[in-house]
């Protein structure tokens, strides 16, 4: 099967990625099941590149019902080390506007019914996530956001909200509250997964709107979402394609050692079968 050390995974507006060459379509069984849809593989300035669709091609899988488990087990099958994730966010800050972008460095769970764990089932494992976000990969986003000119802010609070459904007003007026920059309903759990899978993960947070706080402006729909998405997409393929040119071939980040203290459970009282289906995760750590 191909092989490729970036992926980015797609999300609303962001179907595929131009300038991809040596293009291959694979797909990948896992124990999760099938992710979202085909991953198509490629080179992108000379690096090996994986492309998922999290939503599927055609847009038809809710933020809660994504087989992320399966998306991110079927990116590490295929050697990636490092996620650039595209998420479209409602901004609570009046100074990040429709069509800036954020490379947020927080996270708070505002989700309700999303498997967030590879394990259990008789495997106990805690990862560090005071850094929710690879800051090494934020750092090369942000720089190659500001090198194609876009309005990007460094930092910031995500939440992730449970959806599909957007914010009430309450809602939106509480989260501001909290101090939280921009919100949406896709960074986890992927977010989760992924460093429970050694991966870097870093986002780029695509305004579309001012959620339903901002009382200048109408309530968030659809429409006004993807007519902003569209401008933010451009630029977001721009990022990525400067951006995989200056990740560096080694990792020094803590995101390609997160399993090494966190697996609690004793290695002798893991049933075999859990050692089996993790043994891409924890294979390196667990004999």
């Amino acid at each position: 099967m191909p092989q490729a050390k970036i992926g980015v995974i797609g999300g609303t507006g962001l179907y595929d990625i131009e300038g991809l060459t040596d293009v291959e379509q694979v797909d990948v069984d896992t124990p999760f099941g099938k992710p979202s849809d085909s991953i198509i593989i490629g080179r992108l300035e000379g690096v090996g590149l994986a492309f998922l669709p999290r939503h599927g091609k055609g847009h038809c899988i809710l933020p809660a019902e994504l087989p992320s488990r399966a998306n991110i087990y079927a990116l590490k099958s295929l050697g990636v080390e490092r996620i650039i994730s595209i998420n479209s966010a409602g901004s609570f800050k009046e100074e990040i506007k429709p069509g800036d972008l954020v490379i947020p460095d927080q996270l708070i769970d505002r989700t309700r019914s999303r498997v967030s764990s590879f394990f259990g089932e008789g495997i106990v494992a805690h990862i560090p996530f005071a850094e929710p976000f690879c800051p090494v990969l934020s750092q090369i986003l942000y720089q190659a956001a500001k090198e194609v000119g876009a309005s990007v802010h460094q930092g910031g609070t995500y939440i992730a909200m449970e959806g599909p459904a957007f914010s009430t007003r309450a809602e939106s007026r509480l989260h501001r509250s909290w101090g939280a920059d921009i919100i949406g309903m896709t960074a986890l759990p992927e977010a989760k997964l992924a460093r429970e899978a050694e991966i870097c993960y870093a986002i780029i947070g695509c305004v579309s709107d001012y959620d339903s706080w901002h009382k200048g402006r109408e309530p968030v729909t659809v429409d006004v979402i993807l007519n902003t998405l569209h401008k933010n997409i451009d630029i977001a393929k721009k990022i990525i394609k400067l951006a995989v040119a200056k990740i560096p071939k080694e990792r020094s980040c803590e995101c390609a050692t997160a399993l090494e203290t966190a697996i609690i459970t004793s290695p002798e009282l893991i049933p075999t079968e859990q050692k089996e289906k993790l043994n891409l995760l924890i294979g390196k750590y667990i004999l």
